[in-house]
């Protein structure tokens, strides 16, 4: 679905990627997580054609996005942090915008109004920014394209909002689609990122699935910390300390999205390395 080479960008004199390499296939919820300019947003700006590399290529679907063909447009649909709606009702807006994507399902979009409790045909500029966001979510959602992407989509939603964004994520993904979510509100979308990609430092030090995760990490809680290197990372605990360390336990340990990021910014060689042998659960 999605392949970049050997990638380098920067803005200005500032180098911001430099051979930057990322696959993604389809079927899956991506987390892209980093640190606050780490080029989260650009990397989708990239991946959508917004932004042209410097060097290196990008594929996504078959298509080269800097070419901004039509067929590669009707198939994506970008949702930025920051964005512009017209003077529309969320129904006008559909009218406006919909042909543009062959697949675009009005149902779909009207039960996504009604489940964000959106009147479709309250003018826009007048609901919060957070409405506003919803009604983009739900039309990015029913237009049904291969490739959506998605930045810090929880960001002004209140809590009954990021359930239901949850749940249709969840209803819509197929074998074919792939979403992209960049956010750095890992825990409000937790349980449906998979696989989970960190940028640090111009570069993509980790790219893996719950399940390599589950297999060669793992969670302890320790009442003192060996001095010896077997922690990836630690933090201090009511009981005392959470430490990561490799899992070459028989079963599968659970990893909180934000612990595995501070492991992974830590200590991005050691994890490599884990990951690299495998772990004795994984073998």
């Amino acid at each position: 679905m999605i392949s970049i080479q050997d990638l380098s960008f920067s803005y200005r004199s500032k180098e911001l990627f430099s051979q930057l390499d990322l696959s993604l296939a389809g079927g899956g919820i991506c987390g892209l997580l980093g640190k606050n300019g780490a080029g989260k947003t650009t990397l989708l700006k990239l991946i959508s054609g917004l932004v042209f590399p410097k060097k290196g290529s990008i594929e996504a679907g078959n298509e080269i996005p800097l070419r901004r063909s039509s067929g590669f447009l009707q198939n994506l649909f970008f949702i930025p942090e920051e964005f512009k709606m017209p003077s529309v009702s969320p129904l006008k807006y559909m009218w406006l915008y919909a042909p543009f994507y062959p697949q675009f399902d009005p149902e779909k979009y009207e039960s996504y109004l009604e489940k964000f409790e959106l009147e479709p045909r309250t003018n826009l500029l007048k609901c919060s920014f957070g409405q506003r966001k919803k009604c983009l979510i739900a039309f990015g959602l029913a237009a049904n394209c291969d490739l959506t992407l998605l930045d810090e989509p929880t960001n002004g939603l209140d809590i009954p909002s990021k359930t239901q964004l949850r749940r249709a994520l969840a209803s819509v993904l197929t074998k074919d689609r792939l979403f992209v979510i960049a956010t750095h509100q890992v825990r409000n979308l937790e349980n449906l990122i998979n696989p989970v990609v960190i940028l640090d430092n111009g570069k993509i030090v980790f790219n893996h699935s719950l399940e390599d995760i589950s297999q060669n990490l793992r969670v302890e809680t320790l009442s003192t910390l060996p001095e010896s290197d077997e922690v990836l990372y630690s933090e201090k605990h009511i009981k005392g300390f959470k430490a990561v360390v490799e899992n070459t336990g028989e079963f599968e340990s659970f990893l909180d999205l934000e612990t595995l990021f501070n492991t992974v910014i830590k200590n991005p060689g050691k994890v490599t390395t884990v990951f690299e042998k495998g772990g004795t659960h994984a073998r």
